[in-house]
């Protein structure tokens, strides 16, 4: 087994159980006990611990900008992401009928079995701190990710909005480079008004080009 987990069970059978679907369990003539329960249990750890975490490190956020951050950062494709760096696919254990059809690189099976990892990892420990330890040095990168594409939401109507206070005139967006094969491109887009530049943002869509250049507008008008 080649999971990265960063923890040793005392328990293995835990882990066994955490990378055991429901098709494998139902196969086998044995009683063979599959990650529903222990998904369950690590879903409410994940939630918590994720609530804790932005909670704190982001005080400016509102109740209902913290529900949709935490929502942006537990969805099904984020942990399905966490599960394929850590060799889930690789390893769960499937029944012949989800094997044949691809069920090895599902999202909602690996999700589901990077919950039950957490879920064995708390009973395992006995300790939050352990599964806390666990999600949060696998998912900085995808915490940090969507807190600047929550920052970055709409930023072109806020950019305007401030504009607007002192000034009549439009603010506007212009493409300054492509790079790239057509099926991959890189924008770099800059953000002016009155001929005087603001910001500059790339994006792989012309779109996410012209929020990051009016978020970068936005933090230097800010100060």
């Amino acid at each position: 087994m080649n999971l990265d987990i960063g923890y040793n069970f005392k328990n293995k059978n835990l882990l066994q159980t955490a990378i055991t679907h429901t098709s494998y369990s139902h196969e086998k003539k044995e009683e063979v006990e599959n990650n529903e329960r222990l998904e369950f249990l690590g879903d409410a750890v994940l939630e918590l611990v994720i609530s804790r975490h932005i909670f704190t490190r982001f005080s400016e956020l509102s109740e209902g900008e913290l529900t949709k951050l935490r929502a942006s950062i537990v969805c099904e494709a984020s942990l399905a992401k966490k599960a394929r760096e850590i060799n889930v696919g690789q390893n769960i254990k499937l029944g012949k009928g989800e094997e044949l059809t691809g069920g090895r690189e599902r999202d909602s099976i690996l999700a589901d079995a990077f919950e039950a990892i957490i879920g064995a990892i708390y009973i395992d420990s006995n300790d939050i701190l352990k599964a806390e330890y666990f999600i949060l040095s696998k998912m900085e990168d995808i915490i940090k990710e969507k807190r600047k594409t929550f920052e970055m939401n709409d930023c072109k109507t806020y950019l305007q909005e401030i504009i607007q206070k002192e000034s009549t005139e439009p603010v506007k967006y212009e493409i300054i480079n492509e790079e790239g094969p057509a099926h991959d491109k890189l924008f770099t887009v800059k953000v002016t008004h009155n001929n005087k530049q603001l910001g500059i943002g790339k994006g792989k869509s012309k779109k996410d080009a012209e929020q990051e250049a009016a978020f970068k507008a936005i933090k230097i008008l800010e100060k």
